[in-house]
């Protein structure tokens, strides 16, 4: 009896260690996100938490976590000796959301207003009720029986105030009514926003883990979000031409993942998030002429106020600045979220192979709304040569640059940047890093300190017939004067036209010695000015054409101009 007693309590001793490693301890995290490396477009989002473990099977399951989270990209890890079993994500439709005050209170409201719209709609429907009786009881005496002028009066008198009492209750009643109906379809679509933001879908991680014994550890998860990415945003200030630059290196960061970033960590990178983990492989160098160098002078860009690579003159400006442009996040202004938020527009960029990242000092708050927020990325004092640029062919103002060597070290990346010259805003211009010069030239805007001006000088020009032959001869004078207290370098750029066809020749007459290239016909002189100097500038040429034919001599532009035909 003894022995049976025995293997009955080892039999259940041994069922109940078995039935106790079989079960799982099951519990749910909601934890914020802690960190970020948001990238350029994308980002690797961190929560990490203190769990008390039971000893056997542990599910961890985090809620609450974006639904834009890339499931091939979740990592888990954790500081003490539990092993990780399984990794699994799902959406939660139903998460049950704690419902704020305001949407209480909102409910309230739309109640409100419901109820209220239903009693005057009741109140309503009586009066009108009631003066369709009136009408239809309008026989006075009956159809035998006539009635005396007195009661007659009486009756009309009846009649006519009550139906005004009805008209003027019915009136009072629908400018009520149309009040209500505002206030409610207002209060119904605030809630109805309010809503699309607590109550959409999310992500939930499902951790499985065994522990050998109880236990305390710290887990750690991480995964790659889309709808999120930063853009650079530069701040250049230049006191003047012997003082170096300023430069305040500044991110655009969104977020649209629908999980709010309150108070984290951010680190800025400039790689790629769904580049593969497979070995890397070489592809071919190509080089090519820097297409840099092939930009031309848009006017019509520049005058409507947009930055961009189109704004360089002559391939040598490649930052011209113009007034502010839009960011390419496109917001409508309200306050959205992730649900209902404006699309952000994407743009392609470069940036070098050799990625770079930024660790950004503060603490940021980012809501999921689509909106850029501004972080502060780091500053340089930048020294800097400063040179004049003109093309008074297109535009009679002197531009000033400032070229930086050595700015391959500062891991910048191509984007518009707000300029400012002895403290006042000049413009917009554009970092455009495609250069393969180690040279990095950038607009600070118009000098007007040095004046330029181009004009035709009429007596030397001619058009002259000899035979079959019409010669045409032009003339300019380009004037140049530096107003400043100090010497300036500048360089005047202007052109000669180019034949493509043999029976048209064009040659120069006069170029006061400027550096002509023939393929381009650009003319360029280069001159150190003293405060004070005046420089003339002359050139003349010719064009020699067939008698009977028509060439355009002048180079023009198109532009829209109202129609009034």
């Amino acid at each position: 009896m003894r022995k049976l007693q025995t293997v009955l309590f080892l039999v259940i001793a041994n069922t109940a260690v078995l039935f106790s490693q079989n079960t799982e301890s099951v519990q749910e995290i909601n934890t914020p996100v802690q960190s970020a490396i948001v990238y350029l477009y994308g980002a690797e989002v961190s929560h990490s938490k203190q769990i008390n473990l039971s000893a056997g099977r542990n599910k961890i399951i985090f809620t609450g976590l974006s639904p834009k989270l890339n499931s091939k990209s979740i990592q888990v890890n954790n500081t003490g000796d539990a092993a990780i079993l399984a990794v699994s994500d799902a959406i939660n439709y139903l998460a049950n959301q704690k419902e704020s005050s305001k949407i209480k209170q909102l409910k309230d409201s739309v109640s409100f207003f419901s109820d209220a719209i239903s009693q005057i709609n009741n109140d309503k429907d009586a009066y009108v009720t009631e003066k369709s009786m009136l009408l239809k009881n309008q026989e006075i005496g009956g159809k035998e029986k006539g009635v005396s002028i007195a009661e007659l009066k009486l009756a009309a008198d009846f009649y006519r105030s009550r139906i005004i009492e009805i008209n003027a209750e019915v009136f009072k009643l629908d400018k009520k009514l149309k009040q209500l109906n505002e206030s409610f379809s207002k209060s119904n679509q605030q809630l109805m926003e309010f809503n699309s933001k607590n109550n959409q879908q999310t992500s939930e991680i499902s951790v499985l883990l065994f522990s050998p014994a109880k236990a305390t550890v710290t887990i750690v998860l991480k995964y790659i979000v889309t709808d999120a990415g930063w853009a650079p945003s530069y701040d250049l200030r230049a006191e003047d031409v012997n003082q170096p630059i300023e430069l305040k290196y500044r991110a655009k960061v969104f977020n649209n993942t629908g999980i709010d970033w309150n108070d984290i960590k951010i680190k800025l990178s400039t790689a790629d998030p769904s580049q593969s983990a497979s070995k890397p492989v070489l592809s071919p160098w190509n080089l090519d002429y820097n297409s840099a160098a092939n930009f031309k002078y848009n006017s019509k860009s520049y005058e409507n106020n947009t930055f961009g690579h189109s704004q360089s003159a002559e391939g040598y400006i490649q930052n011209a600045v113009s007034a502010p442009a839009p960011y390419s996040v496109a917001m409508d202004g309200k306050t959205g979220n992730s649900k209902n938020a404006e699309p952000v527009k994407l743009e392609e960029i470069q940036v070098s192979e050799l990625s770079a990242e930024f660790d950004i000092k503060t603490n940021y708050s980012i809501p999921s709304d689509s909106r850029p927020y501004i972080v502060e990325v780091t500053e340089y004092k930048l020294p800097a040569t400063f040179q004049h640029f003109c093309v008074p062919k297109l535009i009679r103002d002197a531009f000033l640059l400032a070229r930086i060597t050595g700015w391959e070290d500062l891991d910048l990346v191509e984007g518009p940047a707000n300029v400012y010259y002895g403290g006042v805003y000049v413009g917009q211009s554009y970092i455009y890093t495609r250069s393969v010069d180690d040279t990095l030239d950038l607009s600070l805007g118009r000098d007007n300190k040095v004046l330029v001006t181009r004009s035709k000088v009429k007596e030397y020009c001619s058009k002259k017939m000899f035979g079959s032959t019409t010669k045409e001869t032009f003339a300019y004078e380009m004037v140049v004067k530096n107003n400043r207290k100090t010497p300036v370098q500048i360089e005047v750029n202007d052109q000669l036209p180019i034949s493509p066809q043999s029976e048209i020749i064009v040659e120069p007459i006069e170029t006061s010695k400027a550096e002509y290239d023939s393929k381009t016909g650009k003319l360029t002189w280069k001159y150190n000015l003293q405060p004070g100097d005046v420089k003339k500038i002359e050139f003349s040429y010719s064009v020699k054409y067939p008698k009977n034919t028509s060439i355009q001599m002048q180079k023009v532009r198109m532009q829209a101009a109202p129609d009034f035909k």
